[in-house]
């Protein structure tokens, strides 16, 4: 994986573009002459490890070039790629689940919209797919026996269609956008501390108990956990329904990195930036990107499983010389007094 998408389509409407981050949706428009020049370039990498956990229960997806898994006959703007990380809890059952399961979940069974143009409906249509998946993938859960009634998972996932970058999240993992070297969040953590989600468990019920949704589970958001859910159908604090976030790719927009909250539990969504930007900028590999940034998590002692998605939309020539190469290469250069005197050295050291 990790092979660049062929751009076929382009743009025919401008979305909403994230400026600053926010938590409400994305309604800064990008400059259009920028957006019409812009393609993404899409290559990925990523990392996993079990932590000083015993067990892993993670998982993830990375698929660069998605129109390859679901068929040559189905229309779509290119690049379309897909990423997913699950976090699971309560054993790994769920989050296997949904991951073998993703592209029937997300896609086959939600009658994935489809088009060569991008337009308003085309993308309210994207949305209302993606939602409808997380919410077939809880049911799904519910229904499969070999998932434990209180096993659960976390997801987030990130699609690219074209220039749109779309996010969806249920539960802690987390998207950062690296725009110009700048940290920008593309979900918010469904933590129990966040005051709109607390607000939302105690309107319905629950309870909030030392950081905890009724005690037991340290996200407000999660697909499974039937044994908190039940019985079907009813309101209940902890739910499936994820939160989008989108926006418009441009040229300032260098790389996503998707985690768990392993990761983001022991740094900020800027460090994770600032780190990954400079291994790019010294290997330009997003996988040792991603592999870098697990191993930085357990340096400073985080406690859980661990899984980095680290997605680039430039191509490996796009970006800019860095500042210590430019030094580098300032070094080598020799005038030609200094050049006859080296080859006088080497010449008379050579005769030795």
């Amino acid at each position: 994986m990790g092979a660049e998408a062929e751009v076929m389509v382009q743009f025919q409407h401008t979305i909403p573009v994230l400026d600053v981050p926010c938590c409400s949706d994305l309604d800064v428009k990008s400059p259009e002459t920028t957006i019409l020049q812009f393609f993404p370039s899409i290559r990925s990498g990523s990392f996993a490890d079990t932590g000083p956990r015993r067990f892993m229960e993670d998982e993830h997806i990375r698929i660069d070039d998605l129109s390859a898994h679901l068929g040559s006959l189905m229309r779509f703007p290119k690049p379309i790629a897909f990423y997913g990380v699950f976090d699971g809890h309560g054993g790994p059952e769920a989050a296997a689940y949904v991951r073998k399961n993703a592209l029937r979940l997300f896609f086959r069974d939600t009658n994935f919209p489809q088009t060569s143009e991008v337009d308003d409906a085309f993308l309210e249509g994207v949305e209302s797919s993606l939602r409808k998946g997380f919410l077939l993938a809880d049911l799904a859960l519910a229904d499969e026996c070999n998932v434990s009634s209180s096993s659960g998972t976390t997801a987030l996932t990130a699609l690219v269609l074209g220039r749109l970058l779309m996010v969806a999240n249920v539960g802690d993992c987390r998207a950062v956008l690296c725009r110009n070297g700048e940290a920008i969040d593309m979900s918010q953590d469904h933590r129990p501390t966040y005051p709109s989600e607390r607000r939302r468990v105690e309107e319905l019920g629950g309870f909030i108990d030392d950081g905890y949704l009724n005690g037991i589970l340290s996200v407000t958001r999660a697909l499974g956990d039937w044994d908190m859910k039940l019985p079907r159908g009813s309101a209940s604090p902890l739910i499936a329904e994820p939160e989008f976030r989108q926006i418009v790719l441009t040229e300032e927009d260098e790389f996503l990195i998707i985690g768990c909250d392993g990761i983001w539990d022991v740094m900020s969504s800027q460090q994770a930036v600032t780190l990954v930007r400079r291994g790019l900028r010294r290997h330009d590999d997003p996988e040792q990107c991603a592999k870098d940034l697990v191993m930085e998590a357990l340096r400073l002692n985080t406690f859980d499983n661990l899984t980095v998605i680290i997605v680039c939309f430039t191509s490996p020539d796009h970006g800019e010389v860095s500042p210590m190469r430019q030094r580098r290469l300032r070094s080598c250069s020799f005038s030609a007094e200094a050049l006859y005197s080296l080859q006088s050295w080497l010449d008379n050291n050579g005769s030795h």
